[in-house]
């Protein structure tokens, strides 16, 4: 009887909204989301949704568009040349970054993860390319690779040669584009491998090594699965930043010789934005749009997963 007196009454639904309207945790959500929501509606949606309209327009982005064209712009973009070798750029840019810019990064943050003075250094020195900005990149490199002076134009004079210009080669401009990608950005996935070799027990690699294994093997069968989760993300970055690379480019090839050299991102700017084809431009954009949502939602859906 008396358990049954020191039970307390369950609160009723009423009073149990209010107790979480007065946590901190609710007044927070309340005063801070909806300026958020705000901001992402007005530039996120706001300008996905008028893409979405300006694609089936002849539009040049002034006044009213009124010239609907259906699907022409989709059917034009996909006819295009130009637009086909972009595709292939930016197929290529993925490839490299897999391929080359991921492991080299991996590589490098197995032999300075340590923490040491030294290896500090060297990870600023490996670091610094991705804290410049792309157009500065980009510029940088068109004067390295520029035939009248740097360094290209150096060695061929040593070499006794005639003036290469390496952007004004159609065999050779992108790979020059790759190459500067490649340089600017694998420092960020480097210090994402090094954060996570860093939370590797280092336990776990001296048992291994008790137990005999090499260097080699303990990278292989230890420090590699314990860091997983880390190049997982690392290669989700690494394919949506591809498809987005546009900064680099223009300053270094500007798309160039004879558009070779332009990705998806420089040919939405150069045959819409600039020739003021905004419609045309708007139907790019969705088009990539899907695209970058599609590869998130199936990479995120493959390998990102939380096991049941």
């Amino acid at each position: 009887m008396a358990a049954v007196e020191m039970t307390a009454e369950q609160p009723s639904a009423t009073e149990k909204l209010r107790r979480r309207l007065t946590s901190g945790r609710m007044t927070a959500t309340l005063v801070l989301l909806p300026p958020a929501l705000i901001l992402f509606t007005l530039f996120v949606i706001y300008p996905l949704a008028g893409s979405g309209v300006y694609a089936f327009y002849d539009w040049n982005g002034y006044n009213t568009p009124t010239d609907f064209v259906g699907f022409a712009n989709f059917e034009r973009m996909a006819g295009h040349s130009v637009f086909q070798q972009s595709v292939m750029n930016s197929l290529k840019v993925i490839a490299v970054s897999l391929l080359v810019q991921l492991p080299l990064a991996l590589l490098l943050a197995l032999l300075i993860y340590r923490r040491t003075p030294e290896n500090t250094v060297f990870r600023l020195i490996f670091f610094l390319p991705y804290i410049l900005a792309e157009i500065a990149a980009g510029l940088i490199w068109s004067f390295i690779v520029d035939g009248n002076y740097g360094v290209v134009a150096d060695l061929t004079r040593a070499l006794g040669l005639e003036p290469y210009f390496i952007t004004s080669d159609r065999s050779w401009a992108f790979t020059a584009v790759m190459v500067v990608i490649v340089w600017k950005y694998f420092g960020f996935h480097m210090m994402i491998y090094i954060a996570a070799l860093q939370g590797v027990p280092k336990d776990m690699i001296e048992a291994a090594r008790i137990e005999g294994a090499s260097r080699f093997e303990v990278v292989r069968h230890v420090q590699i699965p314990m860091i997983k989760p880390a190049i997982i993300v690392s290669v989700f970055f690494s394919v949506i930043g591809a498809l987005q690379v546009f900064d680099v480019v223009i300053p270094l090839t500007n798309g160039g010789p004879a558009n070779s050299s332009h990705t998806i991102v420089t040919y939405l700017y150069t045959f819409g934005l600039a020739r003021l084809k905004i419609g045309y431009g708007s139907a790019i954009g969705v088009t990539l749009f899907i695209a970058a949502v599609l590869v998130a939602v199936f990479y995120q859906r493959l390998f990102m997963r939380k096991p049941a």
